[in-house]
């Protein structure tokens, strides 16, 4: 089994900002592989379901962005997946908007959700870093990501999303290099 993480705050507040952008990643592999709807479990939203003979679950943390892996570690304790069946979108300021990278393991590179997934489960995961741009100041990271895209931006990132979704069997397989040359 496979889990797939996406990290977002919960709360209407929240939704469709920079922050976001795993939520609606996984939103978008939910919808488009028809999975059930998502139920309230393990401090998170969860479901599950079937992408190309893979079963696949799919958590979206309810515990806001410093504490999702509590979540993650109830989620994969209960199944028993390890980390290397657990794939992690998050956002990342260090892209522009529109591009991604995959990696398995590594660092934090500050974000406070892959920091707390790390010192819950360690750092053998794969990530699917989705780039949210930055901001021109150091001092605007904190409303940088909790505001919403600019229409631009969210257009770009909506054809990123849909293209990850089409494409993730690519990386449920573990070939996360045919997954990014697929998305480019």
């Amino acid at each position: 089994m496979i889990l797939l993480v996406g990290l977002g705050n919960p709360g209407k507040e929240y939704e469709q900002t920079r922050h976001n952008a795993g939520f609606m990643a996984v939103d978008e592999i939910v919808h488009r592989y028809n999975f059930s709807g998502f139920k309230s479990k393990f401090k998170g939203e969860i479901t599950e379901g079937v992408i190309e003979g893979e079963k696949v679950m799919v958590l979206k943390p309810s515990t806001y962005m410093n504490l999702s892996g509590e979540s993650v570690l109830s989620v994969a304790s209960f199944y028993k997946i390890k980390p290397e069946d657990i794939i992690v979108f998050h956002d990342d300021m260090d892209l522009p908007v529109g591009k991604i990278r995959v990696k398995q393991g590594g660092g934090s590179g500050g974000h406070n959700g892959l920091k707390s997934i790390d010192q819950h489960l360690g750092n053998n995961y794969h990530r699917v870093r989705m780039g949210v741009g930055k901001p021109q100041m150091k001092e605007q990271v904190v409303s940088w990501v909790l505001s919403k895209f600019e229409q631009n931006d969210k257009k770009t990132l909506d054809d990123l999303i849909i293209k990850i979704a089409d494409k993730i069997p690519f990386l449920l397989k573990k070939d996360a290099e045919n997954f990014m040359n697929k998305v480019k």
